[in-house]
């Protein structure tokens, strides 16, 4: 062959080489997902601790043959009370996949934005679980729970004699307290805010500390001062757990407590509510879905530049009408709602009030739904 059919025949090759290339770059570019899901997770995935509606097999659909995330999805819910670490490990260890942590947005998550404002400032965390853990792996330097604080004022629970259940958690969490915060520095400095992390246990002794912190300007048995700051993880008057109906939640505590102190207090109460169904969940949501679409896909920023959104599609799926797709629906375009009857809602027909642009029976219906309707199973 002569050097000039040689060098032809080099060319033909370089050129179809870099022709498959940049179809296959096309091709990845055309199968990169274009949409994404966020589901809740009590009624939705859970029951308590019991995998419902087919949750572990739908999720799993998600991931390809080698277990690689496919599909981007987030957790979004208002539970809380662990950091979303230890949140990630127990949703992967019940659900059967791989679970991390940038995928968990929980209510009490934006809380991280004031760590700015009381980083220094002495404050408490109330809730079940680990809520001065989560508030300390956020960065609050100087944090009690609310059982901690408590356990500072002899009387100040005036019902703690006839608590058995709690002595022996009483005495656990003394020999656990925080050594951040001097027992001294109780006494003498004033709690600048209070943060409800997850549903309270005690409502008794922590609406009456709560009370006392908020009446009296942060330093309980003093005089009237200015309140302290207080803020809910979310505002759920109801959630779903294996019992059949309905379990009181945040919200409801939230109404017990602002009853009592305005009827105690001259001022009416004061306070934030984050979680669901407010619309910068939602925002903050699609930004953690397009993090982690950027985890999977190295050119993201190239082709996504101009701040507008990458999704032409995100699907909300929860039990909740009043909190998940109230709450989609209030932030618009691209949110699609799915409402499951696993939870919340077991209505025959959508809710009349906060009807969803879809109902199904369970989770596993919602994803497949999707995946058809995506072209992407």
């Amino acid at each position: 062959m002569s050097f000039q059919l040689l060098t032809k025949a080099r060319k033909r090759t370089v050129f179809s080489y870099l022709l498959s290339r940049a179809f296959s770059h096309r091709s990845e570019r055309a199968c990169r997902p274009t949409f994404g899901i966020a589901f809740d997770i009590d009624g939705v995935l859970l029951l308590g601790n019991s995998p419902v509606g087919g949750s572990p097999g739908a999720l799993k659909r998600l991931y390809d043959a080698d277990g690689k995330l496919k599909i981007p999805y987030v957790f979004l819910t208002n539970g809380g009370g662990y950091p979303e670490a230890k949140r990630a490990f127990e949703l992967s260890k019940l659900l059967g996949i791989n679970v991390t942590p940038s995928q968990v947005l929980q209510g009490h998550s934006p809380f991280k934005q004031l760590v700015k404002r009381f980083e220094n400032d002495l404050i408490v965390a109330v809730g079940k679980g680990e809520p001065a853990a989560v508030m300390t792996e956020y960065g609050f330097r100087y944090v009690l729970s609310i059982d901690e604080y408590a356990s500072c004022f002899e009387n100040i629970d005036p019902l703690a004699p006839y608590k058995k259940w709690t002595t022996k958690l009483a005495v656990t969490q003394n020999a656990k307290f925080n050594e951040s915060v001097p027992r001294n520095d109780v006494f003498s400095k004033r709690v600048q805010a209070a943060f409800v992390v997850s549903d309270p246990v005690d409502w008794s002794r922590d609406i009456q500390v709560l009370c006392d912190i908020l009446k009296t300007g942060g330093l309980p048995g003093r005089n009237v001062g200015p309140q302290p700051h207080i803020y809910f993880a979310n505002d759920d008057l109801e959630y779903q757990t294996k019992f059949p109906s309905e379990r009181l939640g945040m919200g409801a505590f939230r109404i017990a407590l602002e009853s009592i102190f305005n009827r105690i207090h001259p001022q009416s109460l004061e306070y934030t509510s984050f979680g669901k169904p407010h619309p910068s969940v939602f925002k903050n949501a699609e930004i953690l879905l397009e993090k982690l679409v950027a985890s999977l896909y190295d050119d993201f920023y190239d082709i996504n530049h101009d701040n507008t959104s990458y999704f032409k599609t995100l699907y909300m799926i929860g039990d909740n009408p009043a909190v998940d797709i109230k709450g989609a629906r209030q932030t618009g375009h691209p949110w699609f709602s799915i409402l499951t009857r696993t939870g919340v809602f077991k209505g025959k027909e959508n809710h009349d009030k906060f009807s969803a642009d879809l109902v199904v029976d369970t989770v596993e219906e919602a994803v497949d739904y999707i995946l058809t309707k995506e072209c992407a199973s």
